[in-house]
């Protein structure tokens, strides 16, 4: 699991293999990640976009974005966590996410952008 802290908000992320929806043969493989976001900050805030920069060892390059996260935008009063599994498919058996999620605090309107850590995917069997 890696784990980053911006500004109170503690981002963890924790990934899987899916070799059931994978197939090497077609250089294709999924991988799903969990996400936990836990503001350890004072102020109550809300998550309004997410972008992702999503490299594979085949050097292909892609970013992709949108608002909120799996069709939610959550609200995070401080303690509170929030969490989500999502997917992500490769060309390759290896590669790496990392991004950034615009929140705004809700007392001041401040926008922020909050870290979410460089994570690797990598198929089990390149790890022996």
């Amino acid at each position: 699991m890696t784990t980053a802290v911006t500004e109170g908000i503690k981002v963890s992320v924790k990934t899987e293999y899916q070799s059931d929806y994978s197939s090497p043969l077609q250089a294709h493989y999924v991988f799903t990640y969990r996400i936990t976001i836990e503001n350890a900050s004072d102020y109550t805030v809300h998550l309004l976009r997410r972008h992702w920069v999503i490299y594979d060892s085949i050097g292909t390059v892609r970013e992709t974005g949108g608002e909120g996260v799996v069709g939610q935008q959550p609200v995070l009063e401080p303690g509170e966590v929030h969490e989500y599994v999502s997917g992500c498919n490769l060309h390759s058996s290896m590669g790496k996410m990392v991004g950034t999620y615009l929140i705004e605090r809700i007392i001041d309107g401040k926008q922020l952008q909050i870290a979410i850590p460089e994570f690797t995917m990598v198929v089990p069997f390149k790890l022996n």
